[in-house]
This record gives C-alpha cells, structure tokens and sequence, in this order.
C-alpha cells in the first residue's frame, strides 16, 4: 500500500474548497449546488454517478477528485470490484495516461477498501 494518506488528503482538499467557497461566494456555491444536482439519485443511482466521475477524474488526470469520487462511490455503495471495472472503462477511453491515472485510483482503494491488489 501507498505511503499516501488518502483519506487526509480528501480531508485536505475539502478545508481548501471551503475557503475557496467563502471566497468566490455565489459562484462557487453555485456549482456545489450543480455538483449535488448532477450526482443525486435519479435514472441514475448516485452510486452509478459517482463511478463515472471516478471515471472521468481519471481521463482529466484531476488527483483530486479521483480521492473524492473514489471515496464518495465507496459511500454510495460501490464495491472494489464495480471501482476496477470504472478503472477499465477509463483505460479504454483515455489509453496510456488512464493506466497511470487508474494505477492511482486502485492505489487509493487499497487504502478505503482496506485490500491489496498487488
């Protein structure tokens, strides 16, 4: 496992986007809210939602929000084996760099799942 503390760093960014959101005000309380209206339970489930977000986070490289979709998915229900099968959607639509960005992802499930996947 990773010498990262995944978790404290979730923790982290989540104290920096609420200074950021005291500072930016309307705007950034705006896409909170455009965030909890994306992510909520619809045709979708929330679980599904947030799978594709740690999908997704991988295709941009955005480290932090792969720790944040991989923690709020593990929240909603998500198993270890539905955040792989995310890892490989990733692959398959990003290549090379999703291998780099998805090998983080696991990296960081190993620590909320509490598994090994060496």
């Amino acid at each position: 496992m990773s010498d990262i503390d995944y978790a404290a760093e979730n923790k982290h960014d989540k104290e920096n986007t609420g200074r950021l959101l005291k500072q930016t005000k309307i705007v950034g309380m705006d896409f909170i809210k455009m965030h909890q209206d994306a992510i909520a339970d619809g045709a979708l489930s929330k679980k599904e939602k947030e799978l594709m977000a740690l999908s997704i986070s991988i295709v941009i490289h955005c480290e932090g929000c792969i720790n944040s979709h991989l923690s709020a998915a593990k929240d909603a229900g998500a198993t270890i084996e539905e955040v792989v099968e995310a890892v490989d959607v990733a692959i398959m639509m990003n290549g090379g760099p999703a291998i780099v960005y998805g090998g983080k992802a696991l990296e960081a499930a190993e620590q909320y799942y509490g598994v090994d996947l060496k």
